[in-house]
């Protein structure tokens, strides 16, 4: 099953999207219905008003997260080209609902920043409280996957050890467009990329994580309880820009296009921020 959030008339709306069109499930977003004990029954059900697929308008998979957890340096050859070691364990930070976009939306390259970066990330979304999960229990907490982009701005995030502000500028964190349910999806891992302006810089496969799914909803709902609707970013492969000499960082008018096998993808354009943001019809 794919769920997303969509923007109508009226509002934001959960939907089950079918191959043709998207079936409102009388949720306000994902998180909403995840909220509901037995939301995948519910949405399976759902025969609400129908939107065509072809024009929907994604907001942010989850709107307004309690929680979005980030992972650091979790791909080798990531860790490798940032001249860093295989941390012993994970490196965690936070964003918050702000940063977030649509799949289709314009991302605002802050204007204090010339070094603004991609970083294709696999997310996990919650679908159920867990607290305290063993690693073979931690799996059935988790409601699906989408796509995320970690767009970092990466002077910002330098300046000191903590990476959080240079993570959670407004408007940059494409999320979405769907989530898929784990019984979709092949057994094993997924190519994860991403484009900018049709040239591609990121190239890998989930199977690469150096901290998996399992085990990083075990370590998380270690420190605090996950709840439905939390998003987890499992971390970035190699080939971001900051990495490359010179390095090449996002520009004004380009288009970022973060994919997953198998999941989908977020089509993005960059937009500085004295520009008016704005959505991709």
């Amino acid at each position: 099953m794919r769920l997303a959030t969509i923007r109508t008339a009226t509002g934001t709306r959960a939907v089950r999207v079918d191959e043709a069109q998207a079936v409102e499930t009388g949720d306000a977003d994902v998180r909403a219905l995840l909220e509901r004990a037995d939301w995948a029954a519910h949405a399976e059900a759902a025969a609400g008003p129908a939107h065509p697929v072809d024009g929907l308008d994604y907001a942010p998979l989850v709107p307004a997260p309690e929680k979005i957890l980030c992972v650091g340096q979790n791909y080798r050859d990531h860790i490798a080209e940032m001249g860093s070691e295989p941390p012993a364990y994970p490196t965690i930070f936070a964003k918050f609902a702000p940063a977030l976009v649509g799949a289709r939306d314009d991302i605002v390259l802050p204007s204090v920043s010339a070094a603004v970066d991609y970083e294709a990330e696999l997310a996990v979304v919650i679908g159920r409280p867990v607290r305290h999960a063993a690693p073979e229990q931690a799996l059935a907490a988790v409601a699906g996957y989408t796509v995320l982009n970690d767009v970092s701005v990466r002077d910002w995030q330098f300046r000191t050890s903590q990476f959080l502000q240079g993570k959670t500028f407004e408007h940059t964190t494409p999320l979405g467009p769907c989530l898929v349910t784990p019984d979709e999806l092949p057994a094993g891992s997924w190519e994860i990329s991403t484009e900018i302006d049709g040239e591609t810089r990121q190239r890998s496969d989930t199977g690469r994580l150096v901290f998996g799914v399992a085990d990083l909803v075990a370590y998380l709902s270690t420190i605090l309880t996950l709840n439905p609707g939390d998003v987890i970013a499992t971390g970035t492969p190699g080939g971001v820009g900051h990495a490359r000499t010179p390095p090449r960082y996002l520009t004004d008018g380009a288009t970022m296009v973060t994919a997953i096998a198998g999941i989908g993808s977020c089509r993005n354009v960059c937009r500085a921020e004295t520009a008016v943001p704005g959505r991709r019809p």
